[in-house]
């Protein structure tokens, strides 16, 4: 596993053994990331259920201004932690903890995201809650960027009203989901479905 592109493109990444954490792949990743394009440049990112922190180190790679990566495992969080270290990103912090927790723990800091990614694991129902609490905390500013990933063979995520979604795109058996928060209550807007088998 590498960083694909940035300032430590080709960099390697531990991934934590075993089969408790799924790594996103390098394909997946560099196709989240060529969608978000520019957005992610100064963004402020929240990786919840982050394993190896891929995600977030791919962020700062490219250009995000800081990272918040939370990990509930220790031994995975331990990995994320030397990931972190390895490239030297000094704006990326772990926090081993529920992601429950780390959301309370973040608004009581009063700490907001403008870029969020959103990878419980699959097959065990969270991606909906973890919605729910991640909208509730509080923490994603107005137009705020939401990656969420599931199994595309689970119900699809019930993202809460102001999450509007932009696009989803499916790499075999994975489902990528794209919302901007809005300021209040959504409504539901026609969105481009797009399979792509990698």
């Amino acid at each position: 596993m590498r960083v694909v592109a940035g300032r430590w493109r080709g960099r390697t990444l531990r991934a934590p053994r075993g089969f408790a954490v799924r790594p996103t792949t390098d394909r997946v990743r560099e196709s989240i990331f060529a969608i978000l394009g520019e957005r992610v440049v100064g963004a402020k990112v929240l990786d919840l259920f982050s394993g190896s922190g891929a995600m977030a180190i791919e962020a700062l790679s490219r250009g995000a201004s800081g990272a918040v990566a939370v990990e509930s495992s220790p031994a995975a969080a331990a990995v994320l932690k030397a990931n972190l270290a390895s490239v030297g990103a000094s704006s990326g912090a772990c926090l081993s903890m529920d992601y429950r927790k780390a959301l309370r723990r973040l608004a009581d800091r009063g700490e907001t995201f403008t870029l969020a990614f959103l990878d419980p694991p699959y097959g065990k129902g969270l991606i909906d809650e973890a919605a729910e609490a991640l909208e509730r905390s509080g923490v994603l500013t107005a137009g705020a960027v939401v990656v969420a990933e599931s199994a595309a063979r689970d119900p699809k995520e019930k993202a809460p009203p102001a999450w509007v979604q932009e696009s989803e795109r499916r790499y075999g058996d994975t489902r990528v989901s794209f919302y901007e928060v809005r300021p209040g209550p959504g409504s539901p807007k026609e969105s481009e479905t797009v399979k792509e088998d990698r």
